[in-house]
């Protein structure tokens, strides 16, 4: 049997977040702040030299609302501002990308994960083995046999298997789980009082979330109060978790395809920000 040939798909996003604060106290001698794009270009480095991928590329937010905000003006209203030390560091993130020769991705109205979800399947049904590199646990709802989450600051693979034991379900029902628990890090609100394994039975029980609505008026005490008061707030929360794998991106999958690093643009980069460790490693 033929090997799939792998794709990589980075969450840009998250990843700028937790490079940013796993480490600190970085900067160049000109007073730039450099410890998230330092630790982004060593998750890049891993991701190149241990995997070796076919094809791969990074997604990134787009500044502005997306469809969820229009659906729910309170969604990640509870986010606090970006840090001043990271917002300079975001330009040089992107061009650290560009030099390693990698496709940035972004749509205005989406999320990063929503561009990471339509490329996903995309390379499924171009036959790829597929790896999102996030710690973003709302990609899990993705994972299929040819479709794996890889967290490198804990080294773990998720997979099928992995997701059920962290959810409970499979891969297909976390959304069902998360429509009922709700997820206070984006302010999506849930069914109050419902917590994860709470979620949990009652998907295993009722399988998915309309048919859990449908059968209500049977679930007895309190439980089945906040079941029938919150119906509306439920089928929203599903919608706000779910992540669109149909974006109309004019990309295709070739245009992911993995050469090698724009060496000029990136050690000029790299004696820019002043990371000399890195220096030594690619002259």
């Amino acid at each position: 049997m033929t090997q799939r040939k792998t794709l990589y798909l980075i969450d840009g996003s998250s990843y700028i977040y937790r490079a940013f604060f796993a480490i600190r106290n970085l900067s160049n001698s000109r007073g730039l702040p450099t410890n998230a794009v330092y630790g982004f270009t060593r998750m890049l480095m891993k991701i190149i030299q241990e995997k070796s991928p076919d094809y791969v590329a990074v997604a990134f937010d787009v500044k502005g609302p997306t469809f969820r905000n229009e659906l729910y003006a309170e969604y990640k209203a509870n986010r606090p501002e970006m840090p001043d030390d990271l917002k300079p560091q975001i330009p040089y993130i992107k061009r650290m990308v560009h030099g390693f020769g990698i496709p940035k991705i972004e749509m205005a109205g989406y999320e990063a994960d929503d561009v990471l979800g339509t490329l996903a399947r995309r390379g499924e049904e171009k036959g790829l083995e597929v790896v999102l590199v996030s710690g973003d646990k709302d990609l899990l709802q993705l994972v299929t046999p040819h479709v794996k989450v890889y967290d490198t600051m804990k080294d773990e693979v998720y997979g099928e298997e992995e997701v059920k034991e962290r959810f409970g379900v499979e891969p297909a029902r976390v959304i069902e789980v998360m429509a009922l628990m709700g997820d206070s890090s984006d302010n999506i609100p849930g069914i109050p009082g419902i917590g994860q394994k709470t979620a949990v039975k009652l998907i295993q029980e009722h399988h998915d979330l309309e048919k859990l609505l449908a059968h209500a008026d049977q679930i007895k005490g309190k439980m089945g109060e906040k079941i029938r008061e919150n119906q509306d707030l439920a089928r929203l929360s599903k919608r706000l978790v779910t992540i669109d794998t149909s974006l109309p991106l004019p990309l295709k999958i070739e245009d992911f395809k993995y050469d090698e690093p724009r060496l000029e643009n990136l050690m000029e980069l790299i004696r820019e920000l002043e990371f000399t460790s890195l220096l030594k490693e690619f002259s």
